[in-house]
């Protein structure tokens, strides 16, 4: 089944969830800070591999210490959907490894 996008409500709800995440344009956002450059690579290749796995992909930025993410669903319209929460979600846990705020 294709994803659907999520309301308002349900946005509001995932959020509640995650700590630090926006919604902006359309788009689940959040900005980490890792304590250098390295450690903000090794994150942004963990993110990667969960990705591929997920076969979801959000748009990642890279600045020396910082990590930007914006996930939405592509294929619903550029609308935030079930997969972009889940994916959110599976970074969220990500970040805490890697100890990131």
């Amino acid at each position: 089944m294709a994803p659907q996008p999520l309301s308002e409500l349900e946005i509001a709800e995932v959020l509640s969830g995650l700590p630090g995440w926006t919604l902006e344009e359309d788009r689940l956002v959040r900005t980490y800070v890792l304590g250098g450059h390295l450690p903000a690579v090794a994150m942004l290749v963990h993110i990667a591999t969960v990705q591929e796995e997920m076969n979801h992909h959000a748009d990642l930025t890279l600045t020396y210490n910082r990590l930007g993410v914006a996930v939405n669903t592509h294929s619903v319209g550029g609308r935030v959907t079930e997969l972009d929460a889940q994916l959110a979600s599976r970074v969220e846990e990500l970040s805490l490894a890697h100890g990131a705020s």
